[in-house]
């Protein structure tokens, strides 16, 4: 597997450990997240929120940039909090659709 996949496999596992604390689905699941680039250690976020004035937003990008920073091999974490495209519940993995009720 090359370098760029194994990290992107990392990173997209310990994404999967950052929570909104009102909803209980991590913020992978819930679509929040858009893009990953990570090249040399270097790792650039493009996320969203469930909603643009969201009480938590600090907390969770705060949270997410400890997390990944924490992986072995990355030097440098970017996260940019982005609103378009604006986030729907179509987004949301099966997974997270079922632990909220929406299946």
């Amino acid at each position: 597997m090359n370098e760029f996949l194994e990290q992107e496999e990392k990173i997209v596992e310990i994404l999967k450990t950052v929570y909104d604390p009102e909803i209980p689905v991590n913020i992978y699941d819930l679509g929040l997240i858009y893009r990953i680039e990570a090249h040399d250690g270097n790792v650039e976020i493009d996320m969203t929120l469930t909603a643009p004035n969201c009480p938590m937003s600090d907390f969770i990008t705060e949270d997410v940039k400890m997390k990944v920073e924490a992986i072995e091999g990355v030097k440098t974490v970017v996260v940019n909090l982005v609103f378009e495209p604006e986030w729907t519940r179509d987004k949301m993995s099966d997974e997270a659709k079922l632990e909220l009720g929406l299946l």
